[in-house]
């Protein structure tokens, strides 16, 4: 069983950055792809970004390539997502998915285990 737990929403201007932390508790954490998904006002949830269980390979949804960054250190059982210049249509609850393998996905269905989510809102 895979438990994981987002921090580091928040209410932010736009052009602002926030840092996301997902920590998981397992010891194979190192054998888990893993992404981060969104879900907006009356939205269905939708892809944000992805990285293999390595770290090596990384993907990206076109409406945050360039500002978001994915990243983990299975050292210490974390993913990570910077948002960089960040826009009022990136408001949404923030969850973070595993999913067991190398190699990640984009469909929500293809994960595992998901986190309670973390609220991030960008004021214009």
């Amino acid at each position: 069983q895979v438990q994981l737990v987002e921090s580091g929403g928040g209410l932010v201007q736009a052009g602002g950055s926030l840092r996301l932390v997902c920590a998981a508790s397992v010891r194979t954490f190192g054998t888990y792809a893993l992404g981060w998904f969104r879900q907006g006002p009356g939205k269905e949830r939708e892809f944000v970004a992805a990285i293999s269980r390595g770290g090596s390979s990384t993907s990206y949804a076109d409406s945050v390539k360039g500002r978001f960054t994915i990243s983990r250190d299975n050292a210490k059982n974390t993913l990570y997502l910077q948002m960089n210049s960040l826009k009022p249509e990136d408001t949404a609850v923030y969850y973070c998915a595993a999913r067991k393998g190398p190699i990640f996905a984009v469909n929500t269905d293809q994960y595992d285990y998901w986190g309670q989510g973390t609220q991030v809102t960008v004021s214009s």
